[in-house]
């Protein structure tokens, strides 16, 4: 087994989605450790419907090799990840980051930046400049929906995110959702299908080449709720 590794087993609760950490063998590293208790966000509704899309909405737009994917934010339920997010893409962090890990009938997991290099075995244990309280919501991860990675410390989200590809219940409640794909997910379940390896790393097939924010009503012919 590597020294870092990425756990991510779908039926594991509460930590089904992971980050790479440190398998050290020291004494004090293999003492239990009580990660922080998580901020919960009640948001207003538990459908992710609450903040509404209009022509003036922000949305994020993934361009990869297999077409694009257009996702709405949820900042009634999650602000600072959605901050976050806007943020990176805006610096164009993301351009030329892998989804790095994909699950058929479970997701796609990307952000990292340590994808961008030709060394795989690194993939998953990188992230952006800052860390994240958690945000989490009775929001469900119903295909679609986009969440935050995290290690096993609720409260250390950063860059990677993932796209929930089928219903996955089991991650209700532990992991931040902070937008939902509305354009594109045909890409995504082309995504999760493509050839991988050992860890689930398609490698460069799977490149982001960019991910950009920009006006919904940008967008042609995306469904908006005015």
């Amino acid at each position: 087994m590597n020294r870092f590794t990425v756990l991510f087993a779908l039926l594991a609760i509460p930590a089904a989605l992971v980050i790479s950490c440190s398998n050290g063998n020291s004494a004090e590293e293999k003492k239990p450790i009580e990660p922080p208790k998580a901020q919960v966000r009640k948001s207003p509704d538990p459908a992710p419907g609450s903040s509404r899309l209009t022509a003036e909405s922000e949305v994020a737009v993934i361009q990869t090799k297999l077409g694009s994917i257009v996702i709405r934010f949820f900042p009634h339920a999650a602000p600072n990840h959605v901050k976050n997010f806007k943020a990176l893409a805006k610096s164009k962090f993301y351009d030329g980051c892998t989804f790095h890990r994909v699950i058929p009938g479970f997701m796609i997991q990307g952000g990292d930046p340590n994808s961008k290099d030709d060394n795989l075995q690194n993939d998953g244990m990188g992230g952006g400049p800052r860390k994240l309280m958690a945000e989490f919501s009775q929001i469900r991860h119903e295909p679609g929906i986009v969440s935050a990675a995290r290690s096993a410390d609720p409260n250390s989200a950063s860059s990677q995110f993932f796209i929930v590809v089928k219903a996955a219940p089991n991650l209700n409640g532990q992991y931040t959702v902070f937008g939902k794909v509305i354009k594109g997910m045909e890409v995504a379940d082309k995504i999760v299908a493509l050839p991988r390896d050992e860890r689930d790393n398609p490698g460069k097939a799977a490149l982001i080449e960019s991910i950009r924010i920009v006006k919904a009503g940008d967008v042609p012919d995306l469904q908006l709720d005015e």
